[in-house]
């Protein structure tokens, strides 16, 4: 009958003379230029894919946000709010939704979606979009006509 060796003996097996790499900690301050990067390279995107540019960042405006981007229309002229978000691929999709949500109300735009990183990927075109499925049957209609005031 083969024994099994101690827990001492298999960290004597394992162990190696490897340095160990500790991955830098997030900041508040690279997390900050992270999500800058990431709202600048999907606004940029966006801007050349559709060739409108109206299409730009927004200033952000603390409780009464109106999302990230500004000037996404649908193709009948309707208002879109994307809110972007770069959690390292973590998604927290219900808190985000209801944040676009909120946004998309501060902007009077009947569209809010949530633009998140994808992991393993700096190509935009490869983000993923959240949203509820009426937001998603609204856009496959087409989206509400323009709102003129």
């Amino acid at each position: 009958m083969t024994q099994i060796p101690e827990a001492d003996a298999w960290a004597e097996i394992v162990q190696t003379d490897a340095p160990t790499v500790k991955k830098p900690r997030r900041t508040r301050r690279s997390a900050k230029n992270a999500g800058a990067r990431f709202e600048r390279a999907i606004t940029d995107w966006l801007a050349q894919r559709l060739n409108d540019d109206r299409i730009d960042r927004r200033v952000k405006r603390g409780v009464n946000d109106r999302g990230d981007i500004a000037g996404l229309r649908t193709i009948r002229g309707g208002r879109v709010v994307a809110e972007l978000k770069d959690y390292a691929g973590e998604y927290k999709i219900a808190p985000w939704l209801d944040e676009a949500e909120r946004e998309a109300g501060n902007d009077d735009a009947p569209i809010g979606v949530v633009i998140a990183k994808k992991r393993g990927t700096t190509d935009p075109a490869e983000m993923v979009v959240f949203m509820d499925l009426e937001t998603f049957a609204r856009l496959l209609e087409g989206g509400p006509d323009e709102v003129t005031f």
